[in-house]
């Protein structure tokens, strides 16, 4: 089971299904994944995670609203554990929007294992629109916001 922001655990009937997923990326682990204890290694999931949030940042077009003034940064990642993955593997890693709010957004993962369907890890991303300059939050884009309550919060 994996962890609740307050370190509680979650219970799994509280995960998104598969299906819930709009955006998917699909993942061919690599041997080089792999650990010393012959599973992939945690760190190899924060980047499985990144490849979905770009895959959901593509498709919610964020990149046509990032100039040299403004941008996304994300400020919070988690990543709960639930089954260990061996080489070789096929993975689907599911992204979507669970908040929003005036300058940031929250997105949820869930990874699964093409195999069995099974959900093998499950995570977050907290991504605050920031101020460059200033270096502090500055307003969502309003088409941006759209594109995303179209996307998963209509």
């Amino acid at each position: 089971m994996g962890a609740q922001r307050d370190g509680s655990q979650a219970d799994m009937s509280d995960l998104l299904p598969r299906e819930a997923f709009r955006v998917v990326e699909p993942i061919a682990v690599r041997w080089g994944d792999m650990d010393a204890y012959e599973h992939v290694n945690n760190a190899a999931f924060l980047t499985y995670c990144e490849s979905a949030r770009i895959t959901y940042f593509e498709t919610v077009d964020l990149f046509d609203h990032v100039d040299d003034k403004n941008g996304p940064v994300v400020v919070e990642v988690r990543c709960a554990f639930l089954r260990q993955v061996h080489y070789p593997a096929n993975l689907e890693v599911g992204a979507k929007a669970s908040q929003i709010g005036r300058s940031s957004f929250t997105l949820e993962y869930g990874i699964f294992d093409t195999a069995d369907g099974d959900r093998v890890a499950e995570g977050s991303s907290v991504v605050v629109w920031i101020d460059r300059k200033a270096g502090r939050s500055h307003s969502l884009p309003t088409s941006l916001v759209e594109r995303i309550r179209a996307l998963d919060l209509s």
